[in-house]
Order: C-alpha cells, then sequence, then structure tokens
C-alpha cells in the first residue's frame, strides 16, 4: 500500500516537474529556492542561496517573471532591486516571525533617542522597515556592513542573536532591538551537549541566530552559505548541524560521503515549508499571489539595500 502510495506521488511530481518547465519557458521565469525550502522544492529551483545570494540574482536575471521560494520579505527584497520585474509566491502565508518583530513607529522611536546612530537592518525585515534604514545586511556580511558604516553608534534590528554575535567584532556601540528567529531560537545547549555525546567525533556548525551560548559552542559559526561551504571543504566527515533543516538538501548534494545530523528535531521554520511544487505551477498558471510594493517605500528601501551590495 506505502509503496503505490509513493509510486503515484512520484508520478504526480513527474507531470508537475513537466507542467512547470512548459511554464517557465511560456512566462521566461526563474525559480529562486532558499536554502530552507523543501527539497522537491530547491529541486526544480533555477539558483538556490541564502537571502543575499537570491537578492543579487533577482538584481541580475534577464526573466520576465521571478517565483521567490521563500518567505514575503525575500519576494519584497526581489522587487525591489528589480522593479519591473513580475515577483510572485508561491503562498502568501509564508511570513516570517521575526521580520513582524519591528515596525516602522517603533523604528522611528528609537532612531529618535539615537539621533547620531546609523540605522543597519537585517535582510530579514519588511519594505517599510528598510526604507527607514541607512544599509541591510544579511548574516553573510554583517560584520562587514558594520564596519563599512560612517559611525560609531548603530541601531541594530531585529534579531537579537545575531546582533549579539556581530556586536563582538566591532568596536563601534551596538543598541540591538529585542527580536529573534524562532526557529533558530529553539536550539539549546542541553540539545548541543546531548547530539555531542552521541556523535563524539562530529563538528557543530551553527548559525549566528541562534542563542549567544549556543553560537559560542560552535567549532565553526556563519551564515547558511558559510556553513555549507565549510561542510563541504573541511576533512571532517561528521557534522551536528546548528541551522533550518532544508539546509541538509544542499550539503547532502555537495558532500555525499558526510554525515549531518541536526542538533534537534525543531531547526524546521514552517513558514519556509508551506511551498511545494504543486503551489509553484499553480502560482505560474495564475501569476498570484504577486508582490507589490508602494514605490515611495520601495525607492528608499531600494537604497539601503543597493548599499549593501556594493559593501565588499
Amino acid at each position: 500500500m506505502e509503496a503505490l502510495a509513493l509510486e503515484r506521488k512520484a508520478e504526480q511530481n513527474r507531470e508537475l516537474k513537466e507542467r512547470l518547465l512548459q511554464l517557465k519557458k511560456e512566462r521566461n521565469a526563474i525559480i529562486l529556492a532558499h536554502y530552507y525550502q523543501r527539497d522537491e522544492v530547491q529541486e526544480v529551483a533555477d539558483f538556490r542561496g541564502d537571502s543575499f545570494l537570491l537578492a543579487q540574482k533577482a538584481a541580475q536575471t534577464d526573466a520576465d517573471v521571478i517565483v521567490f521560494c521563500g518567505v514575503h520579505f525575500m519576494g519584497e527584497s526581489a522587487k525591489i532591486l528589480a522593479p519591473n520585474k513580475t515577483v510572485i509566491i508561491p503562498d502568501e502565508r509564508a511570513g516570517c516571525p521575526m521580520a513582524d518583530m519591528v515596525n516602522v513607529e517603533g523604528l522611528r522611536a528609537l532612531k529618535r533617542q539615537h539621533p547620531k546612530a546609523k540605522v543597519v537592518a537585517y535582510i530579514n525585515t519588511s519594505a517599510d522597515v528598510k526604507s527607514e534604514t541607512d544599509i541591510c545586511c544579511t548574516s553573510a556580511n554583517a560584520i562587514n556592513v558594520i564596519n563599512s558604516v560612517d559611525s560609531d553608534e548603530i541601531i541594530w534590528v531585529p534579531d537579537k542573536n545575531l546582533g549579539d554575535y556581530v556586536s563582538k567584532f566591532t568596536s563601534k556601540k551596538v543598541i540591538i532591538w529585542e527580536g529573534y528567529c524562532n526557529t533558530h531560537d529553539m536550539l539549546t545547549v542541553k540539545d548541543v551537549e546531548e547530539m555531542r555525546a552521541q556523535y563524539p567525533n562530529a563538528q557543530f556548525v551553527v548559525h549566528p541566530e541562534c542563542r549567544p551560548e549556543v553560537v559560542k559552542l560552535g567549532d565553526f559559526v556563519g551564515s547558511t552559505t558559510a556553513i555549507i561551504k565549510y561542510c563541504k571543504e573541511s576533512d571532517c566527515k561528521e557534522f551536528i548541524v546548528g541551522t533550518e533543516d532544508g539546509t541538509g538538501y544542499q550539503l547532502r548534494m555537495d558532500s555525499p560521503d558526510k554525515q549531518f545530523h541536526f542538533a534537534t528535531k525543531y531547526l524546521v521554520c514552517p513558514n519556509m515549508k508551506v511551498n511545494n511544487l504543486k503551489k509553484i505551477v499553480k502560482c505560474l498558471e495564475t501569476m498570484q499571489p504577486e508582490i507589490y510594493v508602494p514605490e515611495d517605500v520601495a525607492d528608499k528601501a531600494r537604497l539601503s539595500l543597493e548599499r549593501m551590495l556594493q559593501v565588499k
């Protein structure tokens, strides 16, 4: 019975992939998928990456249509950087709780309290918040971005864990907003210690969105892309992974001879996982849901994203 169900599912996926290829050609569309997406979504993507790489791809593509398989703020960033493209997402419910933890009113109030500070916003923020920001960053380039800013005082939004990590690499005063990633913040020291006892030969690689006491335990700390690169190039054959479990797809592709154990079964972002193959096909058929960003907001937000893209 189970074998039959799997066979049916495989057949359905084959049909969906054929339909997808046909639609991509008809629409001149490109599919961008974040590393935290389901395997079946990453498999059909033209580009897989973290939010930084995908933002760059959106800005550079010749396609007329961008299907962004990630969460809402990523689709917004793509639209801001490629205003003449049509940007659609498979499911508009794919939000980001961390991005929702900072709002324009709160940020403006903080700016009034610290008039000399420059605002650095993690890319995991809404277009409205980006429009109130001096420069954006991702976990991959956050340290370089903060050190590139012409101010000794930085307002950092919204992730307190990444903010804590980044503040250790700068002499600037960093005023940190109290947001966090629900998924990464779940990982505890106890989880890591239990996994280390179980896999004594494994190295622990961890994302700086995790709690500071967890990050401290890392053999390697870095963005999703940095973790993937490190694991690929490392001589170590076994890893305990402290980031979202969708990363496993690329890790296994790059290093089929290595073993990856996720530090807890709860490293799953429910928002990232709402997208699937069927929804990608449907959004290309209907060209909905489409991402819109008001022009005045987009123009201001674009400046902060473009400044980020210029930081080496």
